[in-house]
């Protein structure tokens, strides 16, 4: 059954209202939120983000490709697509992009500097690109649910030391994480049953593997470097189709 533009785009509307609100309450305190409630509203998304990374790595259990578990094709997908996201350096062209485009807005003023930093934060990271692919592909939108939970609470942080310009960058959220969502639900009419088609159950796995390394990110238990985890998203239908061919 086609999806309707609100069941593939709900998560990414909501996304974009708790950027709005949690901007407008930032302006309101101006930066008198202390660091030690920053930190535990952090902990408190991080603690959420590895219950769903964890509900999502189970996906792997219910894949399988021809004789191979999904859990050995996930782990050949993300040890591989690890290993290929380092020789390309992902990890660090992420930071120098951000790097960039702060040193060539900084000049801009407040309202320019809380747009980047804003936009690059709530759009940059495999959150973005699993939630998105979720909410199009099986309109399925928890994970975005969650995103907008953190990027609310973070707008709230942002926009209480830039100013309303964080607000803008929820057009970016809106344009780019929306795009992604109708991108992904195109590709429901070629999957009979998405829902539980062993390609979607595996990127689905594997992209859980790389939020719970974003939770552990967020409480700090050591540093994941989940930007060069991404090729495994593309690698892992590969595996399951290379698996059926072999078997």
């Amino acid at each position: 059954m086609e999806l309707s533009l609100w069941a593939k785009t709900n998560g990414t509307l909501v996304n974009v209202l708790a950027v709005l609100l949690g901007s407008g309450l930032g302006v309101l305190i101006h930066g008198r939120l202390p660091g030690r409630m920053q930190r535990i509203i952090v902990q408190g998304v991080g603690l959420v983000t590895l219950f769903i990374g964890f509900s999502m790595a189970g996906s792997l259990g219910a894949a399988r490709g021809g004789a191979v578990d999904g859990v050995i094709l996930g782990l050949l997908a993300l040890v591989l697509g690890g290993v290929l996201g380092e020789a390309l350096g992902l990890e660090e062209r992420l930071e120098r992009l951000g790097d960039l485009l702060k040193a060539r807005f900084r000049g801009g003023g407040g309202f320019t500097e809380g747009f980047v930093a804003a936009s690059l934060l709530f759009c940059v990271g495999p959150m973005t690109l699993i939630g998105s692919i979720n909410n199009g592909l099986v309109g399925d939108p928890t994970l975005l649910y969650i995103k907008s939970t953190l990027d609310g609470l973070s707008s709230i942080a942002l926009a209480a030391s830039f100013g309303p310009g964080v607000a803008a960058s929820a057009l970016v959220v809106l344009v780019y994480q929306g795009g992604l969502a109708l991108a992904a639900g195109g590709l429901a009419a070629a999957l009979p049953d998405p829902a539980s088609d062993p390609r979607v159950l595996l990127v689905t796995g594997v992209g859980g593997l790389m939020i719970l390394g974003l939770g552990i990110n967020l409480l700090e238990l050591t540093r994941v470097r989940v930007a060069s985890f991404l090729p495994a998203l593309a690698l892992a239908p590969f595996f399951w189709w290379l698996a059926e061919v072999l078997s």
